[in-house]
């Protein structure tokens, strides 16, 4: 079933429960995607790829969002972000834990004999390759610095 089929199911489930959280996450979710579809130059459909990126991004809207209105001391309007965010990434791939992104962030500092920050961006390149839409960038980024500090 494509993304926009299970949005919308999760939606009409969303409306039947009067869930307005999850109702307003998925309809930011519908929003986004059919923004996308209708950009200049976009492909009708869009790839699989494309929607976990989306759904990344605004996982991480949320969760920036959400940090900045907890520093504030504002906890009111920080759990509605981190409720959209946790509904958000019902949608995404299982994401791996930090343990299992290291063995293969050590596995790609092996394959490429990279031994100093120099090496930071190629070592990146490859681990968002083979981790795209399993594991965040800024998880990948520490543990590629610490690894090659």
């Amino acid at each position: 079933m494509s993304l926009q089929k299970q949005i919308m199911e999760a939606m009409k489930t969303a409306m039947k429960e009067k869930n307005t959280t999850a109702l307003e996450a998925l309809r930011a979710v519908k929003s986004a995607l059919l923004l996308a579809q209708t950009e200049k130059g976009a492909k009708e459909e869009l790839s699989e790829d494309q929607e976990i990126k989306l759904l990344q991004k605004l996982v991480k809207q949320r969760k920036d969002s959400a940090a900045i209105f907890t520093e504030q001391g504002r906890d009111d309007l920080a759990e509605p972000e981190i409720a959209q965010a946790a509904i958000i990434e019902e949608f995404l791939p299982e994401q791996m834990s930090e343990e299992e992104v290291t063995k293969v962030v050590d596995a790609i500092i092996a394959e490429t004999g990279a031994s100093s920050m120099k090496d930071m961006g190629k070592v990146m390149g490859m681990a968002n390759g083979q981790l795209k839409g399993r594991a965040d960038g800024k998880t990948i980024s520490t543990i590629v610095k610490q690894r090659l500090a």
